[in-house]
């Protein structure tokens, strides 16, 4: 199958230039449902991307539609503000007995607002309130969010000009192997730390991602969490993990940051959490960094009270019993099989990644492009991730079928070889 474009008309003559994702896929979408989405000329994609990882549990997803549907059909609370309702209640129980106690997790509940940044913001905030210091560490190739605060903790070039002001307050760091185990762990971070004189503030925080996404799909070792948390530890600086995307099973564990046996002082929710792609995020935090004075950071949208429902309908459903974190694993040991033989035949790929999510680097940059491009046209969607887009990111619904998932995997070999 190969698709044609059709003439986009309002979305080039009215919509910003700003649009991006739409570019690299110039179809009109009108349905969706599991891993698929069909354009409404009926012609059916199968989606290795999730909305960026907000649709792992598929598109429509009939179980928390089933639930969606019935609190509409009730007239329950849509928009609550930060006020008490019966949905955000079931869903604190439901987080709390079946994520927070049985990973002895100790963390109080905040909902910033309704995106990922929103999290990250007040992540920062509450951060710098606790110690009061202004400086906070981030790592080479990080994303936290397009948001000023959240741009300053953000190592993309592009999108950091984008704020058009300077950005302060944020130190990069390299993050793992990032000069190729050469120089060991940490190693300028404590010198600058312990050196009276070089010029680095002390720190309020580090935030790190386990995993990072956008920046390439580069993976921190478990060890290399461990030493940062000691290090965070032995500094007097908070540990805040950014588990936006690689959070909520992506990885494997319902936290990326569990195979590492850490625990964070403050963790940044979103995308997953609600299950069904409505806005929703979470900043989690332990009880004695809860210093917040009322309304001090608040929100109009931050009781979206449907996402807490199909929030606390996914966790029911997919998180009660302990199978969706094997399940991913499996499904994860598949697509790494696949990779390994796709690079045994493409001497110029590389690949890397965890759980559900993987990328695929080329020693020509601009082959990932060419790569998603292709895949698109024979019903496949693949977005690039990297400084230079010169990764492909593969990110499929942690519910995808291991049938879906070989088809899925069989094009992207096809796309490799029709690139080389």
């Amino acid at each position: 199958m190969t698709i044609t474009p059709p003439a986009l008309s309002v979305f080039e003559t009215l919509e910003s230039e700003v649009r991006s994702y739409c570019r690299g896929w110039p179809a009109v979408f009108d349905r969706a449902q599991g891993a698929r989405l069909t354009d409404e000329d009926g012609h059916s994609y199968l989606d290795f991307f999730a909305g960026a990882g907000s649709l792992n549990y598929g598109h429509n997803n009939p179980v928390l539609k089933r639930a969606l549907i019935d609190y509409i059909e009730r007239d329950g609370i849509t928009h609550g503000l930060d006020m008490a309702t019966t949905a955000k209640r079931a869903f604190l129980e439901t987080f709390q007995n079946v994520v927070l106690r049985p990973r002895d997790l100790p963390y109080k509940v905040m909902f910033p607002g309704p995106t990922g940044t929103n999290a990250v913001e007040s992540a920062l905030k509450l951060a710098r309130k606790v110690k009061g210091r202004e400086a906070v560490v981030s790592f080479t190739n990080a994303f936290h969010g397009m948001s000023l605060g959240s741009l300053a903790v953000t190592g993309n070039a592009f999108k950091r000009a984008g704020a058009g002001i300077p950005l302060v307050h944020g130190t990069p760091m390299p993050f793992d192997n990032y000069f190729d185990g050469t120089v060991p762990d940490f190693l300028w971070f404590e010198r600058l730390l312990e050196d009276q004189g070089s010029g680095l503030n002390k720190p309020a925080a580090v935030i790190v991602e386990t995993v990072q996404g956008e920046g390439g799909i580069n993976v921190a070792r478990a060890e290399w969490l461990r030493a940062l948390q000691d290090l965070c530890h032995r500094q007097d600086m908070l540990l805040i993990v950014d588990d936006i995307q690689m959070g909520c099973g992506r990885t494997g564990g319902f936290f990326s940051f569990e195979e590492a046996g850490i625990t964070p002082d403050i963790v940044t929710l979103s995308k997953s959490i609600s299950g069904y792609g409505l806005p929703m995020s979470l900043c989690l935090f332990k009880p004695e960094l809860d210093i917040w004075e009322p309304g001090e950071h608040n929100g109009t949208f931050r009781g979206n009270n449907p996402a807490f429902v199909t929030a606390a309908a996914a966790l029911q459903a997919y998180w009660a019993d302990g199978q969706m974190e094997k399940q991913t694993l499996a499904r994860g040991e598949q697509v790494e099989q696949t990779l390994l033989a796709i690079c045994a035949e493409e001497a110029t790929a590389s690949f890397r990644g965890r759980g559900l999510v993987w990328g695929m680097e080329f020693e020509d940059k601009a082959r990932a492009s060419a790569v998603c491009a292709r895949a698109f046209e024979l019903g496949l969607l693949l977005e690039t991730s990297g400084p230079q887009s010169e990764v492909v990111k593969l990110l499929p619904p942690l519910t995808i079928t291991p049938e879906e998932l070989d088809e899925g995997l069989r094009t992207l070999a096809r796309c490799v070889r029709e690139t080389a």
